[in-house]
């Protein structure tokens, strides 16, 4: 195994110069041997050591993980946060009322009493170490599957358990190439946040789901957080008594501007990528997962915009909602558009033919690769119904209808209930009350009873009998003879679960009869054994894709030496560097790099919920009130476009210049090349950025909120 990491160097050091810039999403560990060289060709003025050092500061220190998915970076040394406004919507939104209508109107701390409490969490790199020769001590070629599994993971606990000693950082070991190389990662983590300041959604969402994915753009996609430890600068739970912390590493804020062909390096936390996955991986994505997403998804949505456009509470209570489902709903319509478009499919058999005939030629070849093609072949044909059925009960049910989503947190209380532990009969209905708060803040009873029944419809509709669960013959069809609406009308009507004091009262005093006639509960116990059912039979498959994808992908990189391999995304840190440019999305059609605020006032719509715009934005324009963030020609520049490799979870990562200095925020990908996850087109790929100047244009001339101006680095 040893041997087999010293080859993944081999390649890519050997051949790092033959790969375009603009794709690659790379280790920082690895940079001084892959890429410096490449970088500095580019303009890049700093050193190896300067982008990613253990013991000293550098620019790995400034970059963190937000929240749950997405990048942040830090860009001042008082701990102040900079990400996108989508980022933050979700604590935005918790935080606001129709009182304190913070995603409508914005909000800005003058200082840091005035500065709430976000909800959320931020975590910082530590260090990155190789381990796979660790990993896969005891581990050969002629072992099987099940106790290499069971090897591996046994290895991996005890590399976790030294790393773990005496501290109480985070630790994690992760798998690249397919389970073919791994990386032990130490995290720290704080988690005492606060909200800074937003703009109002009418400037961090401006185009909305209109423009989501598109290019030009105008959306000032960003948000301001701070982050809080005790007065040794160590993570601390929330308290008065925690101070701002001093980082080791701030970004400086650039003014200098964007020019065409300027260098540009993000660094964040890519959510995932599949760039080795075969022809028929990429159509069960297309065919069965995107399919899934887009279909129930588009139903959902369109039930709850009819509401949120008819009630300002409404919309405030599924804002977030709205905005984290419809996003990934828009990616897997283009995910499917731009794969047809390019022809991967033909392009990944192509491939395939190509290793099949390579494994032919050698015996060796044949003993460890013959049987891998026609595996996966079989493993994606046998799963196929199934996890159609499954994609979908998620996405129509136990995502789709938020009832049955409480519902299913009962489960457990049914269990302790019936054990007669009254210990465990507290402790779960006291967990489960807890939660009631937060769930019912957000949640409008007629809106969900709408979704519920047409949702139920849809999957009814669209699966064989045998993936039913119980309760659709023995309920709806006996009972209500197939009408989801009616049935769905007496759920609403009948159920605690959709009235917080009847839920509250009843947790308090638990009885398992009142539990099991409950209609919710009768529909999520039933929907959850279906998911079970259906999780068991995938399971198996995806054991056997595994397996087989590690051992595709090592052929792989063995039939191409000369080519170098980076790992697909997996939400750990990565750099990615390019340059700002143009593009040219079709025939006779050229996009310039930038757009500026005239942009802005073409598209403002008043009264539009997607392009309508502050007034004082628009006076703002016309006085040409721009300060020091104009652009040279007196411009307000809002937006540019860079060639740098990114995906979900890049959301909030810095566009740092040559000299390390932040001069954008990476925000969105652009309609053209949705099908970057899989497979990278480099004439067509580009990364959307706000530009820096914009977001402080906001800050000051906007908010008035200098005192978070006068905590940065500015460059001028």
């Amino acid at each position: 195994m040893k041997k087999l990491a010293i080859l993944f160097m081999v390649f890519a050091i050997g051949f790092a110069g033959t790969i375009k810039a603009d794709e690659g999403m790379w280790l920082l560990p690895l940079i001084s041997k892959l890429n410096m060289n490449k970088m500095n060709e580019m303009g890049l003025k700093l050193s190896a050591d300067d982008i990613y050092s253990i013991n000293n500061s550098s620019l790995k220190d400034a970059v963190v993980i937000f929240g749950g998915g997405c990048t942040g970076e830090i860009i001042s040394d008082k701990g102040l946060i900079l990400t996108n406004h989508h980022c933050g919507y979700g604590s935005i939104q918790s935080l606001s009322s129709v009182e304190h209508n913070y995603l409508e109107d914005g909000f800005w701390a003058k200082s840091f009493k005035e500065e709430l409490p976000a909800g959320i969490s931020v975590t910082f790199l530590k260090k990155m170490e190789d381990v796979t020769d660790r990993v896969f001590e005891g581990v050969d070629d002629d072992i099987e599957a099940k106790e290499r599994h069971e090897l591996i993971g046994e290895n991996i606990r005890e590399i976790k358990k030294e790393a773990s000693k005496d501290n109480k950082y985070t630790i994690e070991v992760k798998s690249y190439f397919e389970g073919n190389q791994y990386f032990l990662i130490v995290y720290e983590k704080y988690t005492d946040i606060r909200l800074v300041g937003t703009p109002p959604s009418s400037i961090g969402k401006f185009g909305k789901d209109t423009d989501n994915w598109m290019w030009p753009r105008h959306t000032c996609d960003f948000s301001m957080f701070r982050v809080y430890g005790d007065k040794d600068g160590k993570p601390a739970a929330y308290s008065e008594d925690n101070v701002p912390l001093t980082p080791k590493h701030h970004l400086p804020v650039s003014l200098k501007g964007v020019e065409k062909q300027d260098f540009a390096m993000t660094i964040g936390f890519p959510g995932s990528t599949s760039r080795y996955l075969t022809s028929w991986g990429i159509e069960e994505r297309m065919n069965v997962v995107n399919n899934a997403r887009i279909i129930p998804r588009g139903l959902k949505q369109g039930l709850w915009q009819e509401d949120m456009i008819a009630d300002e509470k409404v919309n405030i209570q599924y804002a977030s909602k709205f905005s984290g489902s419809s996003n990934y709903w828009k990616n897997s319509i283009g995910m499917n558009r731009g794969l047809e478009k390019l022809k991967v499919v033909d392009s990944k058999r192509k491939i395939e033919e190509e290793f099949a005939a390579w494994v032919a030629d050698s015996p060796e070849r044949t003993k460890m690769y013959g049987e891998v093609l026609g595996n996966l072949k079989q493993a994606y044909a046998d799963r196929a119904k199934d996890l159609k059925a499954q994609s979908y009960l998620i996405e129509c049910m136990l995502r789709g209808t938020e009832i049955i989503s409480l519902g299913t947190k009962t489960l457990r209380l049914e269990s302790d209930l019936e054990s007669g532990d009254d210990k465990k009969v507290k402790a779960t209905a006291k967990s489960i009350a807890s939660s009631l708060d937060g769930f019912f803040k957000n949640y409008s009873v007629s809106t969900d009873n709408k979704v519920f029944s047409a949702m139920l419809k849809l999957y009814f509709d669209e699966m064989g009998k045998e993936y039913y669960p119980t309760f659709f013959n023995d309920v709806v069809v006996k009972k209500y003879k197939g009408d989801f609406k009616k049935y769905g009308d007496v759920v609403f009507k009948k159920s605690m679960f959709v009235d917080q004091i009847k839920l509250e009262a009843f947790l308090a005093d638990p009885s398992l009869k009142a539990l099991k006639k409950d209609p919710v509960f009768i529909a999520a116990k039933s929907t959850i054994g279906m998911y079970r059912k259906l999780y068991r039979k995938v399971s198996g498959a995806k054991s056997i894709e595994a397996n087989n994808n590690r051992l595709f992908l090592k052929g792989l990189m063995e039939m191409k030496s000369d080519k170098v391999f980076y790992p697909d995304a997996n939400f750990t840190m990565r750099l990615s560097y390019g340059k700002v440019d143009n593009y040219e999305p079709k025939d006779a059609v050229i996009y310039k790099h930038y757009t500026t605020l005239a942009g802005v006032v073409e598209k403002y719509q008043p009264g539009n919920y997607e392009f309508d715009a502050p007034a004082k934005l628009i006076e703002l324009f016309e006085n040409k009130d721009y300060g020091q963030y104009a652009d040279k020609d007196g411009t307000m520049r809002v937006c540019f476009t860079t060639d740098n490799d990114i995906t979900g979870g890049n959301s909030g990562s810095p566009v740092i210049n040559a000299n390390g200095e932040l001069f954008g925020l990476a925000f969105d990908g652009n309609w053209e090349a949705m099908s970057g996850d899989i497979a990278f087109e480099t004439q067509l790929q580009k990364c959307i950025n706000v530009d820096i100047r914009y977001v402080l244009f906001i800050i000051d001339k906007f908010a008035g909120a200098t005192n978070l101006i006068d905590e940065m680095t500015l460059v001028r």
